[in-house]
């Protein structure tokens, strides 16, 4: 019974599904081959790379030592040097230009005794110039004393100065090839007196052709750089892009460095002979290009692999499908809200624990449904409820409306007028259907319907004075935001004042702000309050606490009682505050706009809106 068991178990039927791990595990294996054999390519083109830019820079000295000993031979031509001294000292005309011939004939032997110089140029102190070039000989620049390698050439200490590759003759400007140009100091040998300089042009397609031993690929780029990252020398044929010499790796001298961590292969080595780097770079895509055959091979493995492990995955869920599909079955229909069957099955252990799990769970949900159903009914009676004991606002608008008429048919002026503005108040603060945004001259007539009670309430002790241009009449603000500042004021500043009081608001622009500034004459705010309130403005907090509030009860403006304190921190406004106020304005216009506190005791206190300036039509 037991061997049955274990048979039918899952555990025994996924020993089939291992068999695609090996599968798993054949393709991990030629990945890793794979790897290797391209870690392999890698480090024989590295050494390639290494060896080819070693003999590039070999050929480079080679090179620049011949130039090197080209202009020491000139350096150390006793002969041109004395006829160029005779030549500047002699006054005559007949003398100088044999001087100038044979000085020219010794430039001819040296520009002949190699096959790549163009032309040979010696400049004196006194500004005379001995040329031989192959072609527009005598054609010089006038300008060359301001030009960089002149005055690069006088600036050195003697040594050898290489200038690098340009696009034709630095000081002929009537050619137009690409030159390579080095030149040093003249020197008199008896005094080691400097008497001018020499400056050597030649052919750069022996440099060129030495650089081009270190590509490896056709994508392949040389660079020759200085020490401050200028390009020398390139193998770009084309104007490109350069890349960024500062990031890439220096070598000292005899040293190669070989860098495969990028997505390019960079060698680099230093010239003896001048302060010059020879880099070259090479994108991995060429590189791994020898490797592509044996990537199809894996590739095609891989096929076959996955097609024999969906084969077998096939058989596997064949074998295990047939017991589920019923259980998939019910399941459609609990889809469609039968919850009364259920799945009876004889298959592997793991399949019927989960069908009776399944069965437990439509029982259960049955079980939920019946209590939400309940549930539900319970909360529509309790909203149908809800809503018969709310109260229609327009009924109340009614009321104060027909108090008012009765008022005024009695000839009671004063307390009709308080109905009105009771009524009109009412009406304002309670339609909140647009109550993201008003204008200012709602909310000032707002402040006169508030005022209008406020001044039957204290009989006079209090008055408003409005200065608004009728420009910013129609400025939009969130609804209810100069009421809670009045209201304020008139409660803690204006009401323990013991002389008339007034209410000022007014309207000011400072650049592209629009400041409705509302202040009073009262008692002011205590310093240390006046602080906590404007470290809650600038936080931004919607929470106040009782000292930092300007709608707190206790009287802020000036000396109160330990009991009027306690009284008042019971009192705390929630709702529409300074901080609310501040908050709904920061939200609508962002955080450089809002409210601002100043205040002194005795004195009276202010209290800035600034919003953004409206603009014109609109």
């Amino acid at each position: 019974m037991s061997v049955a068991r274990g048979l039918h178990s899952i555990h025994n039927r996924l020993f089939l599904l291992f068999l695609t791990c090996m599968m798993v595990l054949l393709l991990i294996v030629s990945f890793l081959y794979y790897k290797k054999t391209t870690d392999i390519i890698h480090s024989k083109i590295s050494d390639l790379a290494e060896k080819n830019i070693s003999q590039t820079v070999g050929l480079f000295d080679l090179l620049l030592q011949g130039y090197d000993s080209v202009t020491k031979s000139l350096n150390s031509n006793y002969e041109m040097l004395r006829l160029i001294e005779d030549r500047e000292a002699n006054k005559d005309p007949a003398l100088s230009v044999i001087n100038e011939r044979t000085i020219t004939n010794i430039l001819g032997a040296i520009y002949y005794s190699r096959d790549d110089i163009v032309g040979i140029h010696v400049i004196t102190n006194a500004g005379k110039n001995y040329n031989y070039e192959r072609r527009f000989a005598g054609v010089i620049d006038a300008n060359y004393s301001t030009s960089d390698w002149y005055q690069k050439l006088t600036d050195s200490s003697g040594e050898m100065v290489w200038l690098g590759l340009f696009q034709g003759s630095v000081i002929n400007r009537l050619s137009d090839d690409p030159l390579f140009v080095f030149g040093r100091k003249l020197y008199d040998l008896t005094d080691h007196r400097m008497i001018g300089v020499m400056l050597i042009e030649t052919n750069p397609q022996p440099i060129l052709a030495a650089l081009s031993n270190v590509t490896i690929s056709p994508n392949s780029r040389v660079y020759i750089v200085d020490r401050e990252d200028r390009m020398i020398a390139s193998t770009e044929k084309e104007q490109v892009k350069l890349p960024s010499f500062s990031g890439l790796p220096r070598p000292q001298t005899d040293q190669i460095i070989v860098d495969d961590r990028t997505d390019q292969l960079i060698v680099a080595a230093k010239a003896k002979m001048s302060d010059w780097t020879v880099l070259g770079l090479t994108p991995k895509g060429d590189i791994n290009a020898e490797i592509v055959k044996t990537r199809e091979y894996l590739y095609i493995v891989i096929v076959i692999l996955i097609i024999l492990s969906t084969a077998l995955a096939s058989l596997i869920s064949r074998n295990i499908a047939s017991p589920l599909k019923l259980l998939i079955r019910e399941m459609k229909q609990v889809e469609m809200g039968n919850f009364k069957g259920s799945v009876t099955v004889k298959s592997f252990e793991e399949i019927n624990s989960l069908v009776s799990s399944f069965n437990r769970m439509v029982n259960r949900m049955d079980e939920l449904i019946e209590r939400i159903t309940l549930s539900s009914i319970s909360e529509k009676n309790a909203e149908l409820q809800a809503l018969q004991s709310q109260v229609n606002p327009h009924f109340l608008y009614n009321t104060l409306d027909m108090i008012y008429w009765m008022l005024d048919e009695r000839e009671n002026d004063r307390l009709g007028r308080v109905i009105l503005a009771l009524s009109h108040m009412f009406r304002y603060s309670s339609d909140w259907e647009e109550a993201s945004k008003t204008t200012l001259r709602q909310e000032l007539d707002q402040m006169r319907h508030y005022m209008t009670i406020i001044e039957s309430r204290l009989e006079g002790r209090v008055s408003t004075e409005i200065h608004v241009a009728p420009d910013w009449l129609d400025a939009g603000l969130p609804k209810m935001t100069i009421q809670p500042i009045i209201e304020n004021a008139v409660k803690y500043g204006l009401e323990p004042f013991d002389q008339p009081g007034v209410i000022r608001v007014s309207t000011e622009v400072r650049e592209q702000e629009l400041r409705i500034i509302i202040s009073d004459n009262g008692v002011g705010i205590e310093e240390s309050v006046l602080l906590q309130m404007k470290e809650t403005l600038r936080k931004g907090t919607a929470t106040m606490d009782a000292h930092a509030d300007y709608q707190q009860d206790t009287d802020g403006r000036c000396s109160s009682s330990s009991d009027s304190l306690s009284s008042a921190s019971k009192k705390i406004r929630r709702g529409i505050g300074l901080t609310n106020v501040h908050r709904r304005i920061i939200l609508m216009y962002g955080d450089i706009y809002g409210l601002s506190i100043q205040s002194k005791q005795g004195e009276g206190t202010t209290v800035t809106i600034a919003i953004p300036l409206p603009r014109k039509g609109g």
